[in-house]
């Protein structure tokens, strides 16, 4: 047995070898602004940043071509940088006191704060290249709902799926959006939200709940669901379909986080003690892992880079090309040999360590 768990170990291994991830850092300074996360990144390569400093504190940030430039109002004690369009301008939010704003950030002019739907907070998750913006506000009563804001006409309140919970994630340049709404049933549903069609509950896989994460400019929106059986996968939804992307990994709880304009769809899977990253392109599912790809996948542009973030004792922003010849590469609904052998050396390390156990337990009863 421990011959096979051998074979089994060296066989990934060598298998895997020259077909790692390859993934690089953006090269902000941990020693300068501590951890960082890239959110968002245009097709010109300029990103919306996140640093967070030695006490913990999240600053938003602009990356581009090396540098960290820190977007700031004035007076703010926080703040963060959520997404960004191709003119540069940056949604997120900064915090003042006890509330938080939604603010745009411009490249030439000065910052765009957004209000409110009438309560003390609101927090920017996405703009388009309109200068249209989405995310979720407070209400006088207390209730939190996804707003739409539009440049001269303010913040509109998007309502909910029944609930008195909503919050707008993404957005695309036709206006429609993608967010997650709490039902009348009291469950979280993803939505698609369409200017003539109002707010579309888009369901689940079979499981209680879903969120969307992700739309690009075919409304296509992306997100995670629940399963029967509890566990969680991420989705791509078509229009028509919500199309189970976890069932193509084949295993652990996996959510989608970005699309791009060509239906291009990455994500996250957790497993025990493994974070993995994928990457859905022309009908194929890509895994790599952590530690040879990216820990946090936020986004992926039309120019196919993927950005996020590494983990090596903290969190590092970086990027990922989403073509990178990855540990997986099956279509369909096949599992490869990777999936086999991942399986496999899961079960023979599970049945050491209950040898293992169980050795130490008669020791100590002798």
């Amino acid at each position: 047995m421990r011959r096979f768990a051998a074979v089994v170990v060296l066989t990934t291994l060598s298998l895997s070898q020259d077909v790692y991830a390859s993934r690089f850092s953006l090269g902000v300074s941990r020693d300068k602004y501590g951890e960082s996360v890239a959110n968002d990144m245009n097709n010109a390569g300029q990103v919306a940043l996140i640093v967070r400093d030695k006490d913990g504190t999240p600053h938003a940030a602009f990356f581009e071509r090396g540098k960290v430039s820190l977007l700031e109002t004035g007076g703010e004690i926080a703040s963060e940088a959520n997404r960004i369009n191709r003119f540069g301008e940056v949604i997120g939010s900064v915090q003042r006191d006890n509330s938080w704003q939604a603010v745009i950030f411009h490249q030439s002019q000065n910052p765009t704060m957004l209000g409110t739907l009438g309560g003390r907070s609101s927090h920017g998750l996405a703009l388009n290249n309109a200068g249209e913006a989405v995310g979720f506000s407070d209400l006088a009563d207390g209730s939190w709902h996804a707003f739409l804001y539009r440049p001269g006409q303010g913040m509109r309140d998007l309502g909910t799926l029944g609930g008195n919970i909503s919050y707008a994630v993404a957005m695309n340049d036709t206006g429609q959006v993608a967010g997650t709404s709490v039902t009348s049933g009291g469950y979280r549903h993803a939505f698609l939200y369409d200017p003539q069609k109002g707010m579309q509950d888009l369901g689940t896989l079979g499981g209680r709940y879903s969120s969307a994460n992700a739309i690009n400019k075919h409304g296509v929106v992306a997100g995670m669901s629940e399963m029967p059986d509890r566990s969680k996968h991420a989705f791509v939804y078509d229009g028509k379909t919500m199309k189970d992307l976890g069932a193509l990994i084949g295993y652990g709880d996996s959510v989608a986080t970005g699309i791009n304009d060509e239906g291009h769809v990455v994500g996250i899977v957790d497993l025990e003690h493994i974070r993995l990253a994928f990457v859905w392109r022309d009908n194929k599912m890509l895994v790599h892992p952590s530690g040879k790809s990216l820990y946090l996948t936020n986004a992926i542009n039309n120019a196919g880079q993927v950005v996020g973030a590494v983990y090596d004792r903290g969190l590092e922003a970086a990027a990922m090309p989403s073509s990178t010849r990855p540990f997986v590469d099956h279509g369909g609904d096949t599992i490869l040999w990777f999936n086999a052998a991942m399986a496999g050396l899961a079960g023979v390390l599970v049945f050491f360590r209950r040898r293992i156990a169980g050795f130490f337990k008669a020791q100590t009863t002798v």
